[in-house]
């Protein structure tokens, strides 16, 4: 795992130099928008997701350099995921990464409208990237529109809200996850696989990799929001809790929840070997995603 964690800290390295280029101050009347994107982009987080990207182009043998720009856009998308998401109308949370949620340290409209922002943002930087062929570009903006829209995460973020104070079973929480967190997660990958120059059936398998590591994902979320909450959150109970929401963990309990957790990962990598390529890097970084503390 140590080499895991030399190749994951020297890629958050080139992430965060990328995203600073992306997301420049300015010395505008609306300063505080660029401010507040800055705060929320630039707050630190494991980067998962676009270290998916980087790491997807470099198993397939693609340019991680040529990844880099469309890394940064989901990383967008995820960001303003997250600054909607800890809103007051949402999921209420005070703290993100450590620190006050941009609607606590700025304005709430200044959340909304930061969000908007890095929503319209990564499309714009994938169209203006001048390593993407034409042909690239609109298949990740393709993508990326659908993983991060109505039949993606923000159907998901529909479903999740109107699952609040109600009792639905493991299908029904299932369908909410696989957009809600898995879709953008799995977008991630066929970011890499694009950049890549993938194969139709070999971004098959990986999608179905991103998929099942998407759900294994919210699947130690929800453990970690019983386990972990205070160092999550920076609250004793997490909002999914509060907010009455059923969870992997309420309806089968920790234990079974870590081990369905286990066996998406298993099932995953399966998926994986049906590639020529070296998978070793992928599957360690799934086993983080399921092994992960914090």
């Amino acid at each position: 795992m140590a080499d895991l964690a030399a190749y994951m800290a020297s890629h958050c390295e080139l992430i965060e130099k990328q995203l600073d280029q992306l997301m420049p101050e300015k010395d505008v009347p609306y300063r505080t928008l660029f401010h507040a994107a800055r705060y929320s982009l630039l707050g630190g987080g494991k980067r998962l997701r676009p270290i998916l990207t980087l790491a997807t182009t470099e198993t397939l043998g693609g340019n991680v350099k040529k990844a880099l720009i469309p890394a940064c856009a989901v990383e967008m998308i995820h960001t303003y995921s997250l600054i909607h998401d800890d809103l007051p109308c949402m999921d209420n949370d005070d703290f993100r990464r450590g620190k006050p949620s941009l609607h606590k340290a700025f304005l709430e409209g200044h959340a909304v409208l930061t969000g908007d922002f890095l929503l319209t943002n990564a499309f714009d930087v994938l169209a203006h990237d001048a390593q993407l062929t034409a042909e690239q570009k609109i298949t990740l903006i393709s993508i990326l529109s659908r993983k991060s829209g109505g039949e993606g995460m923000i159907g998901g973020q529909v479903m999740d809200l109107e699952a609040e104070g109600k009792q639905i079973d493991l299908a029904a929480l299932r369908c909410i996850h696989r957009n809600k967190t898995g879709a953008l997660l799995t977008a991630s990958i066929e970011f890499g696989a694009v950049v890549a120059g993938a194969s139709d059936a070999h971004m098959d398998v990986l999608r179905q990799f991103g998929e099942e590591i998407g759900l294994a994902f919210q699947i130690i979320d929800d453990v970690l929001d019983v386990t972990a909450s205070g160092q999550k959150h920076g609250k004793a109970t997490a909002s999914d809790i509060t907010n009455q929401k059923t969870t992997y963990v309420s309806l089968l309990g920790l234990e079974q929840a870590q081990a369905l957790a286990h066996q998406l990962f298993q099932s995953a990598v399966s998926q994986l070997k049906q590639l020529p390529y070296d998978i070793t890097l992928l599957t360690r970084l799934a086993e983080l995603v399921v092994c992960r503390k914090g």
